[in-house]
Parts: structure tokens; C-alpha cells; sequence
């Protein structure tokens, strides 16, 4: 099963949409607290099977992490249950700031 990716310049232009993603930061609570994408919301990949009854199945939704592979599992882990609009984020937080995007710290 393949993991749809989706590079830091085009999730900007979704970002920018009428109805843009959901954005889900797979990472732990203190990298978050460090820096995030705005709008980005927590749900650390150890507790994913337990709450991915939060993810709609009928909305756009892409993952990130720091580099990408933790949101890749992600991505395949709920491809597996059934999701068909999941994408993970290539290279993740560190691509996304490398292209000069914004960032901030999670309030969490």
C-alpha cells in the first residue's frame, strides 16, 4: 500500500483554501511545544489507534512529523483501516521550514 505524499509548497497552497485540510502533527508533545505549523493539530502517533475515530473519513487530511517517516506510518496505518484521503507531509516539519514556511509553537 503506497503512502500519498503531498511537498511543503503544495500543502501551503491547500492551506490557503476555502475548505483546506485537516493537519494533524504526529510528533511528541515537547517537539510540538518547540514548533509547529500553524494550525496544525496534536494527536501524537502512540495514541492514533485510540483516537482515530477523530480523523473524518470524508475530509482531506494530511500528517506530518519531523522528517516525514512517523507520519507516513500514519498515513499507512489508517490507509489500512479504510482511509482514502490521507497524506503525509514529505520530509515533515524540517522541509516545511527549510522552505522559509511558517512555524510556531503548539500551545498544548
Amino acid at each position: 500500500m503506497l503512502v500519498k505524499n503531498i511537498d511543503s509548497n503544495e500543502l501551503a497552497q491547500w492551506l490557503e483554501r476555502d475548505e483546506p485540510p485537516i493537519l494533524i502533527d504526529v510528533r511528541t508533545t515537547k517537539e510540538m511545544a518547540q514548533a509547529s505549523i500553524p494550525t496544525g493539530q496534536p494527536l501524537p502517533l502512540t495514541v492514533l489507534p485510540l483516537r482515530m475515530n477523530e480523523i473524518p473519513k470524508d475530509k482531506q487530511v494530511v500528517f506530518y512529523c519531523r522528517t516525514g517517516a512517523r507520519s507516513a506510518q500514519a498515513c499507512m496505518y489508517l490507509s489500512q483501516q479504510g482511509y482514502d484521503n490521507v497524506y503525509n507531509l514529505h520530509g515533515g516539519i524540517i522541509n516545511w521550514a527549510h522552505h522559509g514556511l511558517p512555524i510556531e509553537p503548539m500551545a498544548i
